[in-house]
């Protein structure tokens, strides 16, 4: 992190006054959608959480570990770049399918498929050497709109105020991945997991590792299924298989990255179905899968391959449980 900052810094304007802390404010996930006056709802983009530093003539972007991530999107670098101020920016790299919704699985190769690729900015934390992460949302989000400019790659998210459930039903109408709720009034908290803002999602995701695969059965080529945990204390929770959302290039392309991972060790303590057929691979890859529900015994149920994460490292994956809406509007100011 030490050395994100550094590169970050190195970005600025020589002379500015910013000393900037870019780890992204996080949300908390809950389980209902509400209306609150002093709540403003805003789209929940399905794609990469990402931190941008741009100026006249330059720019740069930073996934939420803290990679340098410019070189996979230069044309949103580009775009960025057009921007006549110093800014900090915190927002959502997206691909678009056909009727507009944004497609986590569509991103990986987003700069080289039929796909159109937007960055989406929610937030504005610094301005031209201001720290602006003490002033409110609406404060920031207003600044924000005044100096973005007009590009079919960047797209200000925009927010209604109060009525959440109507948004929430629109968002599961449009097959979107649910809204972000937050305080109108909330400040931004560097790398901190706040209940000033919350989550609610449309449908099921969760962040896994992967610590498996099956042989491959019939004409399927390379693996059969993904060998999926999460991390619980000092070690790693079988969650279940995911066999499904694999075309013969995902397969090819995974199995590649999984071969210098295999070990005789099984990471995981539990009986796991099909061991037998399994080869184990090392903690390190990080995937996102769709599912319906969670079962009593703590599994996936019909678990579907989305994609890898590389903005999320393995150690950080847990298990992602909503909390109730009551608990998660009780907010914990936390001190700057």
């Amino acid at each position: 992190m030490l050395a994100f900052r550094a590169g970050l810094q190195g970005a600025l304007r020589d002379g500015a006054r910013m000393q900037p802390d870019l780890r992204p404010m996080l949300a908390t996930l809950t389980d209902t959608p509400f209306d609150d006056p002093a709540w403003v709802f805003e789209t929940k983009w399905d794609g990469f959480r990402a931190i941008a530093v741009a100026g006249p003539g330059h720019a740069s972007l930073y996934s939420r570990n803290g990679n340098g991530i410019s070189r996979k999107y230069p044309s949103i670098c580009a775009a960025l770049a057009a921007i006549e101020h110093e800014a900090v920016l915190d927002g959502e790299l997206v691909a678009l399918d056909a009727q507009g919704r944004s497609r986590f699985q569509l991103l990986q190769n987003a700069e080289r498929e039929p796909t159109r690729l937007l960055y989406c900015v929610f937030d504005l934390l610094y301005l031209d050497g201001q720290d602006m992460r003490g002033k409110t949302l609406l404060e920031r989000k207003a600044a924000l709109a005044r100096i973005l400019p007009n590009s079919k790659l960047l797209l200000y998210s925009a927010h209604v105020a109060g009525k959440g459930i109507k948004e929430f039903e629109k968002a599961k109408r449009a097959g979107e991945e649910g809204v972000m709720a937050k305080l109108a009034t909330s400040r931004y908290h560097s790398g901190i997991r706040t209940r000033d803002w919350l989550k609610v999602k449309a449908h099921q995701e969760q962040e896994v590792v992967i610590v498996g695969f099956t042989a491959p059965r019939r004409s399927r080529k390379y693996f059969g299924a993904l060998v999926l945990a999460v991390r619980e204390g000092k070690g790693w929770t079988y969650v279940g298989r995911a066999g499904t959302g694999f075309d013969a290039e995902r397969l090819r392309a995974i199995h590649a990255l999984l071969v210098p991972l295999i070990t005789g060790k099984k990471p995981v303590a539990a009986k796991v179905p099909d061991a037998a057929n399994t080869t184990w691979v090392k903690p390190k890859l990080v995937a996102e899968v769709k599912f319906t529900e969670w079962t009593a015994g703590g599994e996936m149920r019909h678990p579907v391959f989305l994609g890898l994460r590389t903005d999320k490292k393995a150690a950080e994956v847990t298990r992602e449980t909503p909390k109730p809406l009551r608990q998660a509007k009780q907010a914990v100011r936390p001190k700057r």
